[in-house]
């Protein structure tokens, strides 16, 4: 080629520049952790495109993310429409135990057979061995695995865990609901007429010392609750009977602390004293008084007992007292299971109190003790 008469060479011209790979790192640093692993593929691919010739090397340079899956990044960006659906194509990730292993849920399904417990007719059963037992009985037969993929293996099998549960009825009278309208006919009438209605009950007998109860609070770490280890009675302190009554129209409570018997003379002195300290200050026109209780314990439905000290209850205070059991086995309808026993409870472990809405947190206490050998 001759350029005003002088010879010049042809020859292609190409302009290299170096690309700055700090902003490509910056950029792509400050959106990192919120990606998935198609995204960080997407935002390294967009860094390559729009750093042009040389992006693809800069890129992987500054991201750390591998050439061949920035150029994945770049594919995804071209057909945008494949964008859809999971992270990583299908059957990516490592292959599953039971596919590496084909006999593993047969063998692991063979151990738990004799430990296997509920309806075989269900498809949910469980079983009572723990996830390292069953790992080490698989590793000794040739198997690899942990302990920590027995929960996935056991789910894929249909197993789950399991405690009691109590819905086993003994039986049902026919009468049960119309013994229940008439109970709740009578505490009606009574709290029409403004007379008393009381719930009572025993609470079981609890050891008086430094004893383990169930429950945990929280506290100091490092400085446990430290208690006895082993639950022999202390010969000083003794055992303690929580008596409860508990007024169902005031919402308010009475206990009663027996320190050696739960006869029948000890419940009816514990309604003697609940009239006395609370019952007749807060219902001076009090002629009637009705009792609900189950139909065991001291207060039992065939005790005598309990019968004969409650007549000698009403020929001294002059009044008339209706006493209504609860039919056998729904003792748990009682009135003061639910609005009294579990705050003694969470304060025999020295939990916090915590009452709902209305309930007095200040209960009283009377102690003494009844001696055994009354006959009727």
């Amino acid at each position: 080629m001759v350029v005003y008469g002088i010879p010049v060479c042809e020859a292609s011209v190409y302009i290299v520049s170096m690309i700055d790979e700090s902003p490509l790192r910056v950029r792509f640093e400050a959106v990192r952790c919120s990606l998935d692993e198609r995204g960080r593929r997407s935002s390294a691919a967009a860094e390559a495109k729009a750093a042009g010739y040389g992006g693809i090397a800069a890129a992987s340079r500054a991201t750390k993310v591998a050439r061949s899956t920035i150029g994945r990044g770049l594919k995804d960006l071209r057909d945008p429409g494949s964008l859809g659906g999971k992270v990583r194509r299908k059957g990516g990730g490592s292959p599953r135990l039971a596919t590496r292993d084909p006999t593993l849920l047969v063998d692991l399904e063979r151990l738990l057979e004799p430990a296997t417990m509920g309806d075989p007719m269900r498809a949910l059963r469980w079983t009572s061995k723990s996830h390292d037992k069953l790992a080490t009985a698989l590793r000794a037969t040739g198997h690899k695995v942990s302990s920590s993929s027995i929960p996935r293996l056991l789910e894929g099998l249909k197993y789950c865990r399991h405690s009691n549960r109590k819905t086993k009825e003994s039986g049902k009278h026919p009468d049960r609901d119309a013994q229940f309208e008439y109970i709740n006919a009578k505490v009606e009438e009574f709290q029409a007429a403004d007379q008393p209605v009381i719930s009572i009950d025993a609470k079981k007998k609890e050891l008086l010392g430094e004893f383990k109860n169930g429950g945990s609070d929280y506290g100091p770490q490092g400085r446990p609750i430290e208690v006895n280890t082993h639950d022999f009675e202390d010969k000083e302190l003794g055992k303690v009977v929580p008596y409860g009554v508990y007024d169902i129209g005031a919402n308010d409570r009475y206990v009663s602390l027996g320190i050696d018997h739960d006869t029948g003379q000890f419940a009816v002195n514990s309604v003697r004293c609940w009239l006395d300290r609370i019952g007749r200050e807060r219902y001076p026109a009090m002629t009637r008084l009705m009792i609900t209780a189950d139909g065991g314990g001291s207060n039992g439905s065939r005790l005598r007992l309990w019968k004969t000290a409650l007549q000698q209850l009403a020929d001294e205070t002059g009044l008339i007292i209706q006493v209504c059991h609860y039919p056998p086995g729904t003792s748990k309808w009682n009135k003061i299971e639910q609005r009294m026993f579990c705050y003694i409870t969470r304060n025999w472990r020295h939990a916090s109190r915590q009452f709902r809405t209305g309930l007095r947190p200040t209960p009283w206490y009377e102690t003494f003790g009844v001696a055994k050998g009354h006959y009727i």
